[in-house]
């Protein structure tokens, strides 16, 4: 198995976790923040795919799906078109209301797309790169991925306990 394999696959398992963290919930539950000060499902699963749109986009010189493909105005959250909900505080969180799962899953898919396209064309020297000088060391482009799996896999697995915990308080 290849580097890029396990990316691929990583990628992929995001990409399952979300559309489980999202199936079936109404606006209502994706909506739903369990505390004041708490994220919902919509606010994780779309900033969780903003961050893998946002730095695969930067990592590979390729357009954001976010603004290239319409989906900042398909979800029209009145955010900043470049937002990544980094630093977002609860008032911020609250802007982030969807109508239905599928904007979010398709948003995902979309990026989910462009990112397989990306890592199927590498090559080991390529994960090498330099892809971020702000850092000391110098982040590459192998670095920069698997932050990206690790970031998308925590605020996944965020998203399901926050559905877990909607759904304990309904029954």
């Amino acid at each position: 198995m290849h580097a890029k394999d396990i990316l691929i696959d990583g990628f992929g398992r995001i990409r399952e976790e979300v559309h489980a963290a999202v199936e079936g919930l109404g606006p209502d539950g994706l909506n739903a923040r369990p505390g004041p000060d708490a994220n919902s499902v919509a606010w994780l699963v779309w900033h969780l795919t903003r961050v893998q749109d946002d730095h695969v986009a930067d990592a590979f010189g390729l357009d954001q799906v976010w603004l290239s493909q319409g989906w900042h105005e398909r979800l029209g959250l009145g955010l900043p078109r470049r937002d990544t909900g980094y630093g977002h505080g609860p008032a911020q969180v609250a802007e982030v209301r969807v109508g239905s799962g599928d904007l979010l899953t398709g948003y995902h898919d979309a990026v989910h797309e462009q990112t397989l396209g990306a890592l199927r064309a590498l090559t080991a020297k390529d994960l090498e790169r330099i892809v971020d000088e702000r850092w000391d060391p110098p982040v590459s482009l192998g670095v920069r991925l698997v932050s990206v799996l690790s970031d998308d896999l925590q605020h996944v697995g965020q998203a399901a306990y926050v559905r877990g915990l909607l759904q304990s308080a309904d029954a």
